[in-house]
């Protein structure tokens, strides 16, 4: 869960979602005043944004490219932060399978989620805010990880049954996180606070 007061880490890398070759088409100004833009999702704390690839480069969708300090490959550098609904809707085809992409990259933090997950509320525990598991499941995973740790999703997935793609249910968590900005808790993700001058 987010912390106030917890210094938030810049993205170091990000996943391409759909490369735009003439700019932004909602931007209203002249072509030639346009230059090309990614449309990317971080790998971390999965900020949506776009970024301005260097000159002559293509960048290539589903690829996870180097956003942070110093030398950068791909990218020239980070231009803003965007909501769900900015996405083409090309690159809210992607998102999903992107973000399993890095789900499965980043293996071993979502696997120490389900070994710590906890109580939010007195009613609520935060395995159930993932899509897909109620009650019934929250207690079995709870039971199961009292025998001894996941050690992966795979294997959480053959110790509780009802548990069928571990992968799923966070991304689909991560989807409802970046579409709606006011929701109540967030497990994965950042809120979108706009700049003052946008």
């Amino acid at each position: 869960m987010n912390t106030k007061g917890k210094k938030t880490e810049r993205e170091e890398y990000a996943w391409v979602l759909d490369y735009l070759p003439y700019g932004n088409p909602n931007d209203p100004r002249p072509t030639y005043q346009k230059i090309p833009l990614v449309q990317a999702v971080g790998d971390s704390k999965f900020v949506l944004m776009e970024l301005v690839p260097k000159d002559k480069v293509t960048p290539q969708i589903q690829s996870r490219v180097y956003i942070g300090e110093g030398d950068r490959e791909v990218i020239d550098h980070v231009k803003h932060r965007i909501h769900y609904n900015d996405l083409t809707s090309g690159a809210q085809l992607e998102l999903p399978f992107v973000l399993e992409q890095s789900v499965i990259h980043h293996e071993e933090r979502f696997v120490k989620f389900f070994n710590e997950a906890h109580p939010i509320t007195t009613r609520q525990h935060m395995l159930e805010l993932l899509p897909g598991i109620g009650k019934k499941l929250m207690w079995a995973i709870i039971d199961e990880r009292k025998k001894g740790e996941f050690k992966s999703l795979e294997e959480l997935h053959e110790r509780v049954g009802g548990v069928h793609t571990p992968q799923k249910a966070i991304v689909n968590r991560i989807m409802e996180e970046l579409k709606d900005d006011n929701i109540k808790y967030r497990l994965f993700t950042r809120p979108h606070r706009r700049p003052h001058n946008e």
